[in-house]
């Protein structure tokens, strides 16, 4: 059995991702991770930081990214695919440049892509999540953040990143030309595995928040309307007030431990009070999600209402 890791990012220093720590994460059970790095800017050094990871399983692929061609978050989807398509493993180990894996969950994810290798009804393993919001001490429990994903597929060619690279569907008469005209797509059927991923990309210092949200939006929105968007906007991004998001009582992975150390904007944080009246409210501070959130764990057990569920989970396996 083989499995490759892969990803893509683009300026991930510059914008404070933890890919150097993402790639390390699953070395350990990966043969090959290759990864997709697009032409940043001049400031950033992303790729040389992954090349300084100094492991020959690192496979790096240059990309230059093209908004127009691949608008609306597809450019995304389409940089995952470059790299999967380098990858020669039974299984693919997705991540995103914001994502890691505790060490703990290394020999359950490998037993696991193990048991069902020759399981041809299993397309993907289904991974659930932990998402850290504002720093490292707390992670949302609220409605509206998925708390599933797929983040293994097996190596088939008619499995493709989907929307916005947020997750896979197995796309038969995939048309490269028109990416985002998809037709006849289906949800893969996925197997569980006990494993979270930690996903920081609400985790960076304020100002640099908005540089992250300024660059995900221009992918989705294009550059004109990024700049009209922020035109009078702050330089530093609001968490709000963290005593509503959940205390997270576990460890994060060793690999996190220098970038964890190196956290600096505590002083800039909001840990109690109300939020902030001159500005639009977050998802989880609206009325109707905190009714929501209520709801799901008080009587559905965590359950969430409705919800993006891009997968087909198989019973008893």
């Amino acid at each position: 059995m083989k499995i490759s890791g892969f990803s893509f990012v683009k300026n991930g220093i510059k914008l404070y991702y933890p890919i150097v720590e993402a790639v390390k994460s699953i070395l350990p059970i990966v043969d090959e991770f290759v990864i997709a790095i697009g032409k940043g800017d001049n400031d950033d050094d992303t790729r040389a930081r992954i090349a300084a990871i100094g492991d020959s399983k690192i496979k790096i692929i240059d990309t230059i990214w093209d908004l127009e061609k691949y608008s609306r978050g597809m450019e995304n989807a389409h940089q995952t695919d470059i790299a999967k398509k380098a990858c020669s493993g039974d299984w693919l180990f997705y991540l995103q440049a914001d994502e890691v894996i505790h060490e703990k969950y290394l020999p359950v994810i490998k037993q696991r892509c193990k048991e069902l290798l020759d399981n041809d009804n299993v397309e993907g393993l289904l991974f659930k999540y932990h998402h850290f919001w504002g720093d490292y001490n707390h992670h949302h429990k609220n409605h509206g953040w998925y708390p599933n994903e797929i983040r293994i597929i097996k190596n088939r060619s008619e499995i493709h990143s989907w929307e916005s690279a947020q997750s896979f569907r197995r796309i038969p008469n995939f048309d490269e030309v028109n990416y985002r005209q998809q037709e006849g797509t289906y949800k893969l059927q996925v197997a569980a595995v006990d494993a979270f991923v930690y996903h920081y990309g609400w985790v960076r210092p304020p100002d640099l928040m908005v540089n992250k949200k300024k660059a995900l939006d221009t992918v989705h929105k294009g550059s004109q309307k990024v700049s009209e968007m922020y035109e009078n906007s702050s330089k530093y991004f609001d968490y709000g007030p963290l005593n509503k998001i959940a205390e997270f009582k576990g460890t994060h992975p060793k690999v996190m431990k220098e970038m964890i150390s190196k956290m600096n904007w505590s002083d800039k944080l909001q840990m109690s009070g109300k939020p902030n009246p001159d500005r639009e409210l977050h998802k989880h501070e609206r009325l109707k999600y905190r009714f929501l959130t209520k709801l799901e764990h008080l009587i559905l057990s965590g359950k969430q209402i409705g919800g993006f569920k891009n997968y087909k989970l198989l019973k008893g396996i």
